[in-house]
């Protein structure tokens, strides 16, 4: 079989993607004014939390230092306890609430204020978001013990400048002996923007009731974003998108309601503390991610067979969106089997990568097992709807398909849902939790490790593919066929 993709040489699996001869036959526009964002990003409320507002949780790319999501999953670092009760209180009869006026002022006065932060203060910062968090995968020499007396002994001496605490913090990390546990400067922070899932500037959490139903709250909140601004606040909960009403969806589900292009409009019910008052806001999108999606339509054996090409570059905000735009539109070509080539993919938002392995799984599947220190943040995450195709799949990886694509990778190997072709991937099975410090610098944190579905761990070893070269698409089928006998077995 001779498949036209973009190899150095036409049946080279090994090689690194060259330049698409072909264009995408779409591109969707991302029109934003980053410089506005980037002013965004630099503060974060900061309010109840302890330490510092976690804004985002990655797989990391072992290069990329800026590659972060929210993620309602995988979510390893709790708010502190009063913040968390706060959240869990739905329920209130009318007595102990005020009116609606005098609940809408109480909010007012609330509303969270930029706080000036000491040099001591950030470092201190810092230091307790490892001491809470820090999953030690390495060395396994991390103590509590140890970590308060180098606390103890940091600040001891006063540090003089903003400059001097960052670099105080870098050592700091250093010091643990993992490579993606790391500092980042205000800059590189807000750097972050195209990793904003929602478009607004809002985090969002699901919290139960404690009856067995599922509210959505706003956990964080990022100051002067396009929700900020609008009136949304944290702790509100989320009741309708564009009028419909989002009770017993996931975060994800409604984080995919909210985005849309740039500079267009979203209307958000909310409803503003635990006594309301309910209002309806409407909020201008600003988006700075760019499609990571390219693909065509590809005829082989000679017009007889019709293949969808997908190339997929990383794994930000507009993936899985796109992704089904581009499947639906190769399906409607007349597409019998896909492509998907995630070559020289180094990750991004780990949510993104789960919904995106989710769309070619059958209901009830694994996707992948998580573990942290907590042993509350062991997780199972399967798929929990029908896939969106159940044509042949082959996935082509290389020994820069790290992270977020290598879930993918995984999920769909091990559920027999595609081959995976070309090199053994890079192998990062460890999560970083990204947290805002409140001077606009942060911290990446490894939080937790994952497993694959057949109980894997790859960090450090990768994954082997099936296949070095392109099979044929009969021996495709015949692999996948015999992977699906055995796992029924």
């Amino acid at each position: 079989m001779r498949l036209l993709l973009p190899f150095s040489s036409p049946l080279s699996a090994t090689s690194s993607p060259a330049t698409p001869q072909f264009l995408p036959e779409y591109t969707l526009p991302s029109q934003f004014d980053y410089s506005a964002l980037s002013k965004i990003l630099k503060k974060s409320v900061i309010g109840t939390l302890t330490g510092a507002l976690s804004l985002t949780l990655v797989f990391s790319s072992p290069i990329s230092s800026v590659a972060a999501a929210n993620d309602p999953y995988l979510s390893l670092n709790p708010p502190s306890s009063s913040f968390e009760s706060s959240l869990n209180h739905f329920d209130s009869s009318p007595e102990d609430c005020p009116n609606e006026e005098e609940a809408d002022t109480e909010m007012q006065d609330d509303d969270f204020k930029p706080q000036l932060v000491t040099n001591e203060g950030i470092v201190e910062e810092a230091w307790e978001i490892v001491n809470g968090a820090f999953l030690d995968t390495r060395s396994h020499s991390w103590t509590p013990e140890t970590w308060q007396k180098q606390k103890d002994d940091i600040l001891a001496s006063p540090i003089k400048s903003r400059s001097k605490a960052h670099e105080v913090i870098k050592n700091m990390l250093a010091s643990l002996g993992d490579q993606y546990t790391r500092f980042l400067s205000p800059d590189e922070f807000s750097r972050m923007s195209k990793y904003d899932i929602t478009g607004i500037g809002i985090n969002l959490r699901e919290v139960s009731d404690g009856g067995g139903n599922v509210k959505l709250k706003v956990l964080g909140l990022v100051l002067h974003s396009p929700a900020d601004i609008a009136g949304v606040k944290q702790g509100d909960e989320i009741l309708a998108v564009n009028g419909m009403d989002v009770s017993g969806k996931s975060s994800f589900e409604v984080s995919s309601l909210l985005q849309g292009p740039s500079k267009t409009f979203v209307v958000l019910k909310v409803k503003h503390g635990k006594c309301g008052p309910v209002k309806s806001l409407k909020i201008q999108r600003q988006v700075n991610a760019q499609t990571p999606v390219s693909y065509r339509l590809e005829k082989v054996d000679n017009g007889k067979v019709s293949v969808g090409y997908i190339r997929l570059k990383e794994f930000n905000a507009l993936a899985r969106k796109d992704l089904v735009i581009a499947m639906k539109r190769l399906q409607d070509k007349g597409a019998s089997y896909f492509v998907m080539d995630l070559r020289d993919n180094l990750g991004g938002l780990v949510q993104a990568g789960i919904e995106t392995a989710k769309l070619f799984l059958d209901e009830g599947d694994m996707v992948i097992y998580t573990a942290g220190r907590d042993p509350e943040a062991q997780k199972t995450v399967v798929s929990d709807k029908k896939p969106l195709i159940i044509a042949p799949l082959i996935v082509m990886v290389n020994n820069r398909t790290a992270s977020a694509s290598e879930i993918v990778a995984s999920a769909l190997h091990d559920n027999c849902k595609a081959v995976l072709v070309g090199e053994r991937t890079y192998g990062k099975g460890l999560i970083q939790s990204v947290y805002e410090l409140r001077d606009g610098s942060g911290v990446v944190v490894t939080i937790g490790k994952y497993v694959t579905p057949n109980h894997m761990d790859i960090n450090g070893g990768g994954i082997e593919p099936d296949f070095r070269n392109l099979p044929d698409w009969n021996e495709v089928k015949e692999r996948l066929s015999k992977c699906n006998i055995l796992q029924r077995s």
